[in-house]
Order: structure tokens, then C-alpha cells, then sequence
């Protein structure tokens, strides 16, 4: 027989418990269901449970960001060629895939949900404005995003109201709201110049070719993605997204980013999809400790602009993104 390793044994440990976590949850929900409950399910102590994940709201958001992710692979794009399909089809692949408000029960993970959603509302609405949308279009994806999650709330309360063919013709009609013009907030313009730097970026790490912009955003700062996602014209945009309660937290953040590549894969065609990649978990951790920050938390705010793979400007605290990404992009390969 072979001896697994410790990180093997780990690994089998935590999918068994989110098996049973998902076999207990589609039995009873996320209110009724119980540690407990699911550690029999398991065969395991309810002490190995917690070993493994930090209580029952980060196994619920585990399970449903495992399915997100597992139903996203391989999705077949809608034919969408405007914004108004787009947001049609938005809203029929979001549709469902709000959150009960049970499990957001404290502030840490309502603040933190807020930010996903902005940010999930700044990858929609550049999406938008790729498919010709005028004006930005922050506003029209978030103002659906805010129609369906209320749909979703709504439905759980009073099953079969409201239709959801009328919530989806609803999202659809904002692709006629007013242009929103909300950009730039005026604190850019007092944004204090990314200092010079010269140091080695490893050539594994995004962005590809060691050219573009590393914004590294806390949980509760993620709205700032769109001062790099804006001002790095014409060069990659990478967001590594840290949490400074990463059991609690960091399955909240993977499931909304789950449900966001899952609306992408199937509603936005690849052209228009936005040039912003975002990185959570270990693969934001590398680029933290590339970027040479000793730590970082739900309120880290920091850029460097990477030019001939090499770090060639650096910005912390408030505007980070902007003046990074304003930085003169002047390196070369050593």
C-alpha cells in the first residue's frame, strides 16, 4: 500500500468534508445545516472538520464556489454582438447565484461582498463598453447586478414572484440608462508620483513579458481596480486580491470570482472581454512577495509597474493603481 503524504491525507480529508458539506446543505440549506451534521456525514470528528475549514459559512461559500468554478469550464458563449444582449445574457447566467442573507451575518463579510461586487461591476461594465456601450459602464453592470440580487432575495421570500423573463427584459433596458460619467474621482488628481525603482521581477509572474501594471488591493479596497484597469492604457493589468482573514474571508472572494468567470465565459464574447486578470490565493501571494511587500491585508492599497521585466515604479496607499500605472514604463531585460 502506499503511504500518502501528509498533504495528500489533507487534501482527501478536505474533499470528503465537502462532499458531505454539500450532500448536507442541498438537505437542509445553509441555516438548518450543522457542523456536527456534516462531520458524521464525513466519518470524521467535528474537530477535523475545523481543522480543515474555519466554521460553517466558509464551507458553504467553499461548496458553492467549487460548483461555480466546475460549471464555468467549458461554457459556450451567447451570441451577444451589443450591450443589451450582453446584459441580457448577464442576467440569465447570474440569475440564482445571489447569497441568503443569513450568510453575510457580520460586518468584516458584508464590507468585503460589497467590494467583490464592485469590482465584479467594473469587469461587467468594461465589458460593456467594449461591446459599444458610451460613456462608462460601471453603472448600468452594477444597477443589474443590484436587480438580480434583489430578484434572488425576493424569489426566496416569495417563490415565484417575481418573473424572471421580466427581470431579465428589465437588465436588458439598462443598457439605456444614461452614460455614467463618474470617472475619474476627483482625489486622482492630487495622487502623489509612483517613487522610481529598479528591481528584478521574476519572468514566471504575471504580467506576460514583464510589461504592465501589479495592483495589489486588500478585500475592503478592491473598488480601486478600476484606477490601474483604466489608467494602464494599452498595457497588462494584473490584481493580486489579500485578505487579512483568509479562512473566513478568501472563499467569499473565490466564489464571487467563480460566478464572474462563469458569467464571462457565457455572456461576453472574447473580444470584448477586459484585459484584467485577477489572481487570489497563492498565485496573489507570489506576486505580493514579488512586489516586496512584508504584508498585506483587507485595507492594502499598493502598485508597481513592471517594464523589461524588471519593477521600474512603486506606489503605496490611496491611488496606488492610478500612479503606477501613470509611471513611465522605462526598463530593460538585464
Amino acid at each position: 500500500m502506499v503511504r500518502l503524504t501528509r498533504a495528500q491525507t489533507r487534501e482527501r480529508t478536505r474533499t470528503g468534508v465537502l462532499a458531505a458539506a454539500r450532500a448536507e446543505f442541498a438537505a437542509h440549506g445553509y441555516r438548518d445545516a450543522t457542523i456536527d451534521a456534516i462531520a458524521d456525514r464525513a466519518g470524521l470528528t467535528r474537530g477535523a472538520v475545523y481543522s480543515n475549514f474555519a466554521g460553517k459559512r466558509a464551507l458553504y461559500l467553499s461548496v458553492l464556489a467549487a460548483g461555480a468554478e466546475a460549471a464555468s469550464s467549458g461554457a459556450r458563449v451567447a451570441e451577444v454582438r451589443s450591450p443589451r444582449e450582453a446584459l441580457g445574457a448577464i442576467a440569465r447566467t447570474w440569475t440564482g447565484s445571489g447569497l441568503a442573507a443569513d450568510v453575510l451575518d457580520d460586518e468584516p463579510a458584508r464590507t468585503a461582498y460589497a467590494q467583490l461586487l464592485a469590482l465584479e461591476s467594473l469587469v461587467l461594465g468594461l465589458a460593456l463598453e467594449r461591446l459599444g456601450r458610451p460613456g462608462r459602464g460601471v453603472r448600468a453592470a452594477a444597477t443589474a447586478l443590484t436587480l438580480l440580487a434583489g430578484a434572488h432575495h425576493l424569489g426566496a421570500a416569495a417563490p415565484g414572484f417575481p418573473d424572471p423573463f421580466d427581470v431579465v427584459a428589465a437588465c436588458e433596458l439598462l443598457a439605456d440608462l444614461p452614460p455614467d460619467h463618474g470617472w475619474p474621482p476627483l482625489y486622482v488628481e492630487y495622487v502623489s508620483p509612483a517613487l522610481p525603482a529598479d528591481d528584478p521581477w521574476p519572468a514566471e509572474l504575471p504580467p506576460a513579458g514583464g510589461h504592465g501594471v501589479v495592483h495589489v488591493l486588500g478585500l475592503r479596497r478592491l473598488e480601486a481596480a478600476e484606477e490601474s484597469a483604466r489608467a494602464a492604457t494599452g498595457s497588462e493589468v494584473t490584481i493580486a486580491i489579500v485578505t487579512g482573514d483568509p479562512e473566513e474571508l478568501q472563499p467569499l472572494a473565490r466564489l464571487v470570482l467563480a460566478r464572474l468567470h462563469g458569467t464571462l465565459a457565457r455572456a461576453i464574447p472574447e473580444p470584448a472581454r477586459p484585459p484584467l486578470r485577477l489572481l487570489l490565493g497563492h498565485d496573489a501571494d507570489a506576486l505580493v512577495a514579488a512586489a516586496g511587500l512584508t504584508t498585506a491585508g483587507d485595507d492594502t492599497e499598493a502598485a508597481v509597474r513592471i517594464a523589461g521585466g524588471r519593477i521600474v515604479a512603486r506606489a503605496t496607499g490611496r491611488g496606488a493603481g492610478h500612479a503606477a500605472s501613470h509611471a513611465p514604463a522605462v526598463g530593460a531585460p538585464r
